[in-house]
Order: structure tokens, then C-alpha cells, then sequence
């Protein structure tokens, strides 16, 4: 696979993080670019005060976390550690939630606008989660 993903992230429900993360990590340790961007309800999740923290939307998210599934989380820092993944805040989003660089998990780049996210998509499988 030498092809480019690009995944939108404004859910915070723990099934759509669970499957963009699925995602990002399966193109990336196949061999295709992968780009994050993370925006709305999607960014709470990646920031170190609340963690990992996401709502289950239906009975699968319960199922996922009884039958540990890995971790939305562990599965995006891993697309990042071993393929060619990267994973954006929105910057705009930042502002509106007063979060902070610092305030993120480190995997994280920097802060994207949504401008040059979608220059970034221009031509690449785009998913919405």
C-alpha cells in the first residue's frame, strides 16, 4: 500500500475514535501515508488532563473495554511510532477550548489549520469518524 489516508476526527464516542485509531494504524504499518486531524468532540480525548476519556455510544464501546480491546490511544501513538502517521489538533478547536500545546499528549504534531489539512487531503482516501 503506497497510498495516502487522511481520517477526521470530531466524535468523542469511543467507537468512532476506536475506529479511526483501527485505521490510522493499519494504513500506517502498511505502508501508506497517514494524516490525523483531530477537531471538535474528537480533540478532549488526546489532552493529558482527560485522557483516553470517551463516552460509549452504544454496547460495543462497553464490549471493546470488557474484552480489552487495545485502546484507541495506544493504537494512534503506535501509527505514529511505526509507520508514517501523524496526528494534528485542530488549531482552531485549541483556541475555542483554550487548550494549550502543552496541555496535549505527546505523539501529537503540531497544530493543523483546517486550510491546510484539506491541502494536505487534496487527492487522498479522506475518512470521517
Amino acid at each position: 500500500m503506497s497510498e495516502k489516508i487522511c481520517v477526521i476526527v470530531t466524535s468523542g464516542s469511543r467507537e468512532k475514535l476506536q475506529m479511526a485509531a483501527m485505521l490510522a494504524s493499519v494504513g500506517a504499518v502498511s505502508g501508506a501515508e497517514v494524516l490525523v486531524f483531530l477537531s471538535m468532540n474528537g480533540l478532549p480525548p488526546f489532552v493529558r488532563s482527560s485522557a483516553g476519556a470517551a463516552e460509549n455510544e452504544g454496547e460495543l464501546g462497553r464490549l471493546m473495554a470488557e474484552k480489552k480491546a487495545p485502546p484507541f490511544l495506544q493504537l494512534f501513538e503506535q501509527a505514529v511510532e511505526l509507520g508514517d502517521a501523524k496526528v494534528h489538533p485542530c488549531s482552531m478547536a485549541m483556541d475555542v477550548m483554550g487548550i494549550g500545546k502543552d496541555d496535549l499528549l505527546g505523539f501529537l504534531g503540531e497544530p493543523l489549520g483546517l486550510t491546510k489539512f484539506l491541502s494536505e487531503a487534496d487527492g487522498a482516501q479522506t475518512w470521517t469518524f
